[in-house]
């Protein structure tokens, strides 16, 4: 997948993620950068139960990304101490 492919996914699973975690988002530039980490991580969570990880821009991926974003979010507002699951 390209940068720019990693981007936009990054940017939109970021977006999601943020508003399932703490309903405000976190800006654009935090939200792609914890966005494709949590792709990253996603597709590793996936990959250790045995499924693929993220595949190209298609819908599936989106939901790998999104997975691994919510726990990404999660895991910084834990850290920050800025819980508000």
């Amino acid at each position: 997948m390209s940068v720019i492919g990693w981007i936009i996914l990054g940017l939109i699973a970021g977006f999601i993620g943020s508003k399932i975690v703490n309903k405000t988002g976190s800006g654009m530039l935090m939200d792609i950068v914890l966005g494709i980490v949590g792709a990253i991580v996603g597709g590793v969570i996936f990959s250790f139960f045995g499924a693929s990880g993220v595949t190209g821009f298609n819908i599936y991926s989106l939901v790998v990304a999104v997975i691994g974003a919510v726990v990404v979010l999660w895991l910084y507002h834990a850290v920050n101490g800025r819980r508000s699951i």
